[in-house]
């Protein structure tokens, strides 16, 4: 990887590290769909795939939550997946991104976290670009409000920074540990299920609820399911919520990656 930037002294450690993440990104998403077709549209495919098993397999059964229709569910379900999955393949990215630069780490001094840092953000402009616009648009439809529309980058932005904590310790404890990723895919499998992703949060029993809703991806799933599909001006308390969990879960993260940072060059 070919990385030139300037180390004047009068360049701040802040300009470096933007500057370090841009090549990162791009060289991510340039590698990544060189000779593709639909380029970061691809990205759509297995949320889209998922939705119509879905909606085939469960939208007759869950249609009464959404106004009985299943083009309600469909949406419904299509929002659930996209957040599952950005989620999941940002993190999973982000998890080996230290140790796959390991070799670079020990030639040249650079900020570790920027590497778990790009991975995450080449995802968010995948998302920006093939998932956003798309969901914008159903939801300028249903609500016929601009101001649902924008509101959606607050739930996006909690999604990011849940990703973004979640990678850092994986990316982390990925160094100690070089078969994290196994438990993480059970994991992730434990989140699908156990997160309203493809089913109603009213489903779940009302002792059980609480606890489900406790779980950051849960509470910006109900976020951008309410801006979308409700048709009523954004909850500001899911919204809150949202983003509370999303700043907790990045400030774990963050120090839990700063905490074992200065370990990593003996295992690199």
């Amino acid at each position: 990887m070919s990385i030139s930037l300037n180390n004047r002294p009068n360049r701040s450690q802040l300009q470096r590290y933007w500057e370090l993440l841009h090549v990162l990104v791009e060289k991510n998403l340039k590698g990544r769909y060189r000779g593709s077709f639909l380029g970061v549209f691809w990205s759509l495919l297995n949320p889209l795939m998922m939705t119509v098993i879905y909606a085939a397999v469960l939208g007759t059964a869950f249609a009464s939550y959404y106004d009985n229709s299943i083009v309600n569910y469909i949406l419904a379900a299509f929002t659930g997946l996209v957040t599952m999955h950005f989620f999941a393949a940002s993190t999973s990215q982000a998890m080996s991104s230290v140790v796959a630069n390991g070799s670079l780490l020990n030639k040249i001094s650079l900020p570790v976290s920027v590497f778990p840092a790009s991975m995450i953000t080449a995802n968010l402009v995948q998302f920006v670009i093939a998932t956003l616009p798309l969901l914008a648009i159903m939801t300028t439809i249903i609500s016929g409000s601009v101001i649902n529309a924008i509101a959606l980058l607050f739930p996006l932005l909690a999604l990011t920074l849940v990703s973004t904590g979640t990678g850092f310790i994986l990316s982390a404890l990925f160094v100690f540990f070089r078969d994290i990723p196994y438990f993480y895919e059970v994991a992730v499998y434990g989140l699908r299920i156990g997160t309203p992703v493809f089913y109603p949060a009213d489903v779940v029993p009302e002792k059980i609820r609480p606890f489900i809703l406790l779980n950051p991806l849960a509470q910006i799933i109900e976020s951008i399911r309410q801006i979308t599909l409700s048709g009523n001006l954004p909850d500001l308390s899911l919204i809150w919520g949202a983003l509370l969990g999303g700043v907790i879960v990045c400030i774990l993260g963050w120090l839990c990656f700063k905490s074992l940072q200065h370990q990593f060059m003996d295992l690199l």
